[in-house]
């Protein structure tokens, strides 16, 4: 008897440490696709030093010619804005604490939902946040070959979970599926184009993926560490 629960004790233990094993490779092997990826946009110090970031895109919707406007700012500062025909006809922004919008010229509050990963937000750009262990935690899953893509899961600490799907062989990331546990609900994200904006590679053609369709988002612009201010996010 003795015997028998030694050896129990034996394998329990061995299984623990080869599962323990097993989490640390899946673990190591996602951050080294990630530190790739970042090396293909333009390396980690490129990406630390980016403080503000900002962005247009043209896209068509019901049938009309708009811009999507994003700007960012270091640590968690950050607006959306759709201009049409000129002029801004929406806009919704978190100043740091609080997330707010602007419909018809009246300022309101916004669904804090669509801001919960705000406050702990530390940098501009997501492969750094994938990277630190305070904000997610990665675990690569598996490659498919017909694809050519790595899929890796990261899970943040809210519990909300993104896919990202890595190219095999240049690394730039290609795909996001992003999961949303409390609405149950997911959006999908695809970066057909990468383009050369300074010492930056950035995704120049996003498509976003729904059910009532694809919408198109062609980068026309973009510009960091420059033009964006505190009272952009106010």
């Amino acid at each position: 008897m003795k015997l028998l629960k030694l050896g129990l004790a034996v394998f329990c233990f061995a299984t623990a440490n080869t599962f323990t094993y097993a989490q640390e490779t899946n673990e190591a092997k996602a951050k080294s696709i990630i530190e790739k990826g970042i090396d293909a946009m333009g390396g980690k110090e490129l990406f630390s030093s980016i403080k503000t970031l900002y962005t247009k895109s043209a896209t068509i919707t019901d049938g009309r010619n708009v811009y999507f406007i994003t700007k960012e700012m270091a640590p968690n500062l950050g607006s959306f804005e759709i201009e049409y025909e000129g002029r801004i006809v929406y806009r919704s922004w978190f100043d740091g604490s609080t997330g707010f919008e602007m419909v018809n010229g009246q300022k309101k509050l916004a669904d804090q939902e669509e801001f919960k990963d705000k406050p702990g937000r530390k940098y501009i750009m997501n492969e750094l946040a994938y990277l630190d262990p305070s904000l997610y935690k990665v675990e690569f899953v598996d490659t498919d070959k017909a694809e050519n893509l790595h899929k890796i899961k990261a899970t943040a600490t809210d519990g909300s979970v993104v896919n990202l799907y890595y190219d095999t062989k240049d690394f730039l990331l290609k795909k996001e599926i992003k999961e949303n546990p409390v609405k149950n609900s997911f959006s999908t994200i695809l970066c057909e184009k990468y383009k050369k904006f300074k010492d930056l590679v950035y995704c120049s053609k996003t498509v976003l993926r729904s059910e009532d369709g694809d919408q198109i988002l062609n980068l026309v612009d973009l510009s960091y560490n420059k033009n964006i201010d505190k009272k952009d996010f106010k």
